[in-house]
């Protein structure tokens, strides 16, 4: 088991999905959690019933992530009752999968500012209030390499994820290491909506393991970025 003991860990859009499974594993190594959510308050209680009852420490706050103001309360109210924010994980985002002709003004407005704002405000904040030598993990997409039809408006957003991931970890400084990961199709609810059996089995066969991804999978790719076994690599 990796050891997180005394760690605060916020994790972005962690009601359910893959940051729900990275909030749950986490925490069962030993982190104190902040599951962060916009609109899914019953489910966000539900994963912090699961960690408390798996013997871990947890809170829910309520916050949009593409409000500065709504950010930097959720900055500030993690800081208060934890005393510390040492991990920050972006994982809120939104996905609309259309086709660049199909797509409204709405559509592009609402996954920039999720996906690409949302990282912004919450750099911002990190800038000042993460504490020193701590981590940053931003969430992008396989989507910016294998140019899918229906994704050009998401893999933009993501793809900007990783520009801002790649020039901030030389701005911020203070022992903080950023990084971003790249999860493919992973089976989450908001993966499989809409999407077709033919394309569900396309999207398998292009993985080693001949399946799509499942959350687990990735929390523990964020459970390695966010432990001091990477930070040990990285000081050498």
């Amino acid at each position: 088991m990796t050891n997180l003991n005394n760690k605060v860990i916020l994790v972005t859009g962690s009601s359910k999905g893959i940051g729900k499974e990275v909030a749950i594993l986490l925490a069962k190594n030993g982190a104190k959690i902040i599951v962060n959510h916009s609109n899914s308050q019953k489910e966000a209680d539900a994963t912090v019933a699961e960690i408390t009852q798996n013997g871990g420490e947890a809170i829910v706050i309520k916050a949009d992530v593409s409000d500065r103001v709504q950010v930097t309360e959720l900055f500030n109210k993690s800081i208060e009752v934890f005393g510390k924010i040492d991990v920050l994980i972006n994982n809120a985002g939104t996905m609309i999968s259309k086709k660049l002709k199909d797509a409204t003004q709405d559509d592009f407005t609402k996954q920039f500012e999720v996906n690409v704002r949302g990282v912004f405000n919450t750099l911002q904040e990190a800038d000042s209030k993460l504490a020193d030598n701590g981590i940053i993990i931003n969430f992008s997409s396989s989507t910016t390499k294998l140019m899918l039809p229906t994704y050009a408006i998401y893999s933009a957003t993501k793809a900007a994820v990783e520009q801002i991931t790649r020039v901030f970890a030389k701005e911020i400084g203070r022992g903080i290491s950023v990084n971003a990961i790249a999860p493919g199709a992973t089976e989450t609810e908001l993966f499989m909506n809409g999407k077709s059996q033919e394309f569900i089995d396309k999207l398998s066969a292009m993985n080693a393991f001949n399946r799509l991804a499942q959350p687990i999978d990735i929390a523990r790719v964020v459970l390695f970025l966010a432990s001091d076994i990477l930070n040990g690599f990285l000081d050498k």
